[in-house]
């Protein structure tokens, strides 16, 4: 190959490589976040944490669902569907904890494992026992939002899953749960349950962690979701409405993820 023509062959290739940098750049900072982003509902909650973490800052559970409303009114729906107000993790109280699993007791009140958010443990934590046993429950625990809706209503991030069994902390020694995998059923649960009692204005999602078919969190519990946030607004003092909440769509391209992951994501997350 002469000069001339090698010169004009490497300009053509630095042109060829230069349009598929161009092409990667634009699809993976431009197309593809697109595909994952919906904050029209509430755009203040762009810039919110996507996970919990442990005291010694190792990443904990996701947050999933968030409530809008007084604390009175988180208070007041999550009693009225039948969630309780978790203890708080104390000594005595996990002694308590281990009582009841040893003789098959009953400790519908029990407390939940701190995880931390805005330099912070939980400020709320509920829980819903599954048959006699305390190893399986619902639970969630919410930290109020530095920021507020637009009505000036305070945002409560939370992280719900469902504990499947009782053991001891891998990092601290000390009694906790271990939770299912399948997190985005107890998203859905959540706001099942007060959307059933009326207590329920409006209901859309937004991003959370993304789409994530394995990951664990600090006690190596793994999980796989959706990676969106369902955010409830509360009915003004709990009043029951006799109407379903509104329910905005999401962007297209957000339904049109959200179809591909329930066809192909959960189950391809559930393999062990």
């Amino acid at each position: 190959m002469t000069p001339t023509r090698w010169s004009r062959w490497s300009r053509r290739l630095a042109r060829v490589l230069i349009l598929m940098i161009l092409v990667y750049v634009g699809i993976a900072y431009a197309v593809f976040p697109l595909f994952w982003r919906h904050y029209e509902h509430l755009p203040r909650l762009e810039a919110a944490p996507k996970k919990t973490y442990k005291a010694d800052k190792i990443p904990g559970d996701p947050l999933n669902v968030a409530l809008i409303g007084t604390q009175a009114e988180v208070e007041g729906a999550l009693s009225a569907v039948g969630w309780r107000k978790a203890d708080p993790k104390t000594l005595l109280h996990d002694l308590r904890v281990v009582e009841t699993e040893l003789l098959d007791g009953r400790y519908p009140n029990a407390p939940v494992s701190d995880l931390f958010l805005f330099d912070r443990r939980q400020d709320l934590a509920f829980e819903q026992a599954v048959g006699k046993a305390m190893r399986s429950r619902h639970h969630v625990r919410f930290w109020q939002s530095p920021d507020a809706d637009t009505g000036g209503r305070p945002i409560w991030l939370g992280a719900a899953t469902f504990d499947r069994s009782v053991g001891l902390s891998r990092r601290t020694g000390q009694v906790t749960h271990h939770i299912a995998p399948a997190i985005d059923a107890e998203r859905d649960k959540l706001l099942a349950d007060l959307e059933r009692l009326g207590l329920l204005e409006r209901v859309f999602q937004v991003t959370g962690i993304g789409p994530t078919l394995r990951d664990v969190n600090g006690e190596k519990d793994w999980y796989f979701t959706d990676g969106e946030m369902t955010v409830g607004i509360l009915s003004a003092g709990n009043a029951v409405r006799s109407r379903l909440p509104a329910k905005p769509a999401s962007p297209g391209h957000v339904r049109l993820t959200n179809r591909i992951w329930k066809a192909f994501g959960g189950l391809v997350g559930s393999i062990p």
